[in-house]
């Protein structure tokens, strides 16, 4: 299988999986960008994976349905183009030979689902769309805190080696909000130059993992005492024996970086 991360608007990655013939295509929120790539490996679409409502995420999606036959998967609970699969957590979805877990994780909006699935030979991959991102988590618009909290838990227990595939490239503005979060984290300053030097190249920092999130992400580690101790210092009035009350606080304290 070959993963490719194709570039949209001005910070989304369109994710591409194919075997050489056959491709699934993951939150096509722009049509063209994704048939080109289709023309350019003379890939067929089969399957159409849809984890929200946003249209960055579904743009594309009757256009390329249209243009190509593909079958479209998508949650159950949000509104995207008709018609699609409604899928929800505890389904199983087959494409190109692999079986991928549908996941609920709701907090950037209330339907949101993910995609997992084990690839032989290779290590899992997980598609969270605006869940979990490199460094960071999506904004919470129609979630709680609480939701989301769970919802990352959710995906910190998928096994450490699975290839996080999430929507967009916003690793080094993340990664700064990391270090001023948790500034004695070497590991976060050792990504953070790895980072900084693939995006210098033009190169995707993504896919991350699940082991490297669990190391450097504050919103996967805002259980942690240098976390908290953080949070604590910038936003005094927090509950830090509430998890959810800490959680809200340090994505507050992001939205306002």
């Amino acid at each position: 299988m070959k993963l490719l991360a194709i570039p949209a608007f001005s910070d989304n990655y369109l994710w591409l999986l194919h075997d050489a013939c056959q491709a699934i295509v993951v939150d096509p929120g722009q049509a063209e960008p994704v048939l080109e790539c289709l023309r350019e490996h003379r890939l067929a679409l089969q399957t159409i994976l849809v984890t929200h409502h946003h249209p960055d995420h579904v743009g594309g999606v009757a256009a390329l349905r249209d243009a190509t036959g593909a079958h479209v998967v998508g949650p159950a609970h949000e509104r995207i183009p008709e018609p699609f699969e409604h899928v929800q957590q505890g389904d199983m979805v087959a494409a190109l030979g692999l079986r991928f877990s549908v996941l609920d994780v709701p907090g950037h909006t209330a339907g949101h689902i993910a995609y997992y699935a084990h690839c032989p030979g290779e290590a899992p991959l997980l598609f969270c769309g605006d869940t979990l991102f490199s460094g960071g988590c999506g904004r919470l618009f129609e979630g709680t805190p609480a939701q989301m909290l769970a919802s990352l838990d959710a995906l910190a227990a998928l096994p450490g080696d699975t290839r996080v595939c999430c929507a967009h490239e916003y690793t080094l503005a993340n990664l700064r909000f990391a270090r001023a979060v948790e500034p004695g984290n070497t590991q976060l300053h050792d990504y953070s130059q790895e980072c900084e030097q693939l995006r210098a190249r033009g190169l995707p920092t993504l896919p991350s993992t699940i082991a490297m999130e669990r190391a450097i992400n504050p919103f996967l580690r805002s259980r942690e005492h240098a976390v908290i101790a953080s949070v604590a210092a910038h936003a005094p009035h927090t509950d830090t024996r509430d998890e959810a009350a800490v959680f809200a606080a340090l994505r507050e304290w992001k939205n306002q970086f």
